[in-house]
């Protein structure tokens, strides 16, 4: 536990664990030679923490997800790099901060810039290996044909360039959006697709691909358009759930996850299958009742407070990952990419990523613990906040609540107000919700992480690389 009075060591995670826990658990070791394993990550938009039965849903059920982390392992404190879209998903396919790779925001259909060429993304490296790769779903890191996931990687693409709300009946912006485009491959293959079909869509290729790579090791990516809004539902879950529509889009990715484990299952591949499943950030709260639950958490979407960057995040692997487990250590999105590495045997990109492997924390090795000092939450650029243990600092900035007031009805958003916080300092072990200001009882591991953080920051700007262009 940390004292009022604290040393860098108290304040900061070592990078050293102990030998048991830095030591590939033997089930890999025993494994060294064989297939490699199948990757299967379903990554949803815009689903709170408390989305998922495990996590406290109610109104609605999520019955194949609850056995998927009774039969795996449950994070309780996995976060995001940044919370909101494409910024989310460049750091989860390239181990990055999103800043450090110029990756912010949510790009869109006027958008010059995507993914560079430099960057390695998780199919390019998993191609070391021969693999099968493909995403169905939303990508978000750039529309143009060099952005496209059959230039970083991917053998096959269907979904959405972009969220599904940049679309001509925006509410808020009717008219101010061209038709969305649906993708296969780089071929826009309709325009202004039935919504209501795109969870069963994906979930159909996902099979498919499942059953036609059981011979080969596969990185399959679902990434759901749901539930961002518009929310759309097929009718086969249209008026299921007490709480709504919301509470229809999640029981319908829950059956499309059940649907992606049974081909698993059918194909044999069971035990040579990682399936992962989180979400890109947490709910977009103006949303009112279209929008999902981060609770106990602060805040939502587009904020640095737990409530935006905390989200569910369930794995499961039979025979390597514990069934059952719980994990309350610290993770995050960029730890996928080099814990992949890992398995897979693959190297590394050479340049700088910011991950680092939690295979300990996932096989439940002894006394396991982050091999990270510190995580950083940025909003674009900005340094918001650092993270160290059980200590939470916030730097002075400014962040959009709803202030108390209730979010909008049928879709329509509710108008947010403009808040500040001044230098702040939480005890994530007793204060998930942000609510107490201990920074004036510990000013020693203010000034610690304070420090941590303003070394980082300036590290990461004079290392940061650009993202690819497109010149008109």
């Amino acid at each position: 536990m940390f004292q009022q009075k604290c040393n860098r060591r108290d304040c900061l995670k070592t990078l050293t664990l102990s030998a048991s826990a830095m030591a590939i658990p033997p089930i890999i070791q025993a494994a060294a030679g064989s297939r490699k394993p199948n990757i299967v990550l379903i990554f949803t938009d815009d689903q709170g923490y408390a989305d998922l039965g495990l996590y406290g849903a109610r109104g609605f059920t999520t019955p194949h997800l609850d056995q998927m982390g009774r039969e795996g392992i449950r994070f309780t404190d996995f976060h995001v790099a940044q919370p909101v879209c494409g910024a989310s998903r460049a750091a989860l396919l390239t181990g990055c901060y999103p800043n450090r790779i110029g990756m912010l925001g949510a790009p869109s259909h006027n958008s010059n810039h995507g993914i560079s060429d430099g960057e390695m993304t998780i199919a390019e490296m998993l191609k070391q290996h021969d693999y099968a790769a493909a995403i169905f779903g939303k990508w978000h890191l750039g529309h143009h044909p060099p952005f496209l996931p059959t230039r970083h990687g991917f053998d096959e693409y269907f979904g959405l360039p972009y969220s599904n709300d940049m679309w001509p009946f925006h509410p808020e912006n009717p008219g101010g959006y061209p038709p969305l485009p649906l993708i296969e491959g780089e071929t826009v293959i309709q325009e202004n697709p039935d919504q209501a079909k795109l969870t069963t869509w994906y979930t159909e290729r996902a099979v498919d691909f499942i059953e036609r790579n059981q011979d080969k090791p596969f990185f399959l990516y679902v990434a759901h358009s749901m539930p961002h809004v518009p929310l759309f539902v097929s009718r086969k879950f249209k008026g299921k759930s007490e709480q709504g529509m919301y509470g229809d889009v999640i029981m319908e990715i829950d059956w499309s996850v059940g649907q992606i484990l049974a081909a698993v299952k059918q194909c044999g591949l069971d035990n040579d299958t990682l399936v992962i499943f989180t979400s890109d950030n947490g709910p977009w709260l103006s949303y009112g009742d279209h929008a999902g639950c981060a609770l106990p958490l602060r805040e939502g979407k587009g904020t640095t407070w737990d409530g935006g960057q905390r989200v569910p995040c369930i794995m499961r692997w039979p025979g390597k990952i514990p069934a059952g487990a719980v994990c309350d250590e610290p993770a995050m999105t960029i730890d996928i990419l080099p814990t992949l590495a890992e398995l897979a045997d693959c190297r590394l990109p050479d340049h700088v990523i910011d991950g680092k492997s939690i295979w300990p924390l996932m096989a439940g090795a002894p006394n396991a613990e982050t091999l990270h000092d510190a995580l950083y939450f940025y909003w674009n650029d900005n340094l918001e906040a650092v993270r160290s243990g059980r200590w939470k600092l916030h730097f002075p900035h400014k962040y959009r609540t709803l202030a108390g007031k209730p979010g909008g009805v049928g879709g329509v958003p509710a108008k947010y107000e403009q808040a500040e916080t001044g230098i702040a300092l939480y005890d994530m072990k007793t204060d998930i919700g942000e609510q107490t200001n201990l920074a004036e009882r510990y000013p020693d591991i203010v000034n610690c992480l304070a420090e941590r953080g303003k070394r980082f920051d300036e590290q990461l700007k004079q290392t940061k690389r650009q993202a690819g262009k497109i010149h008109p």
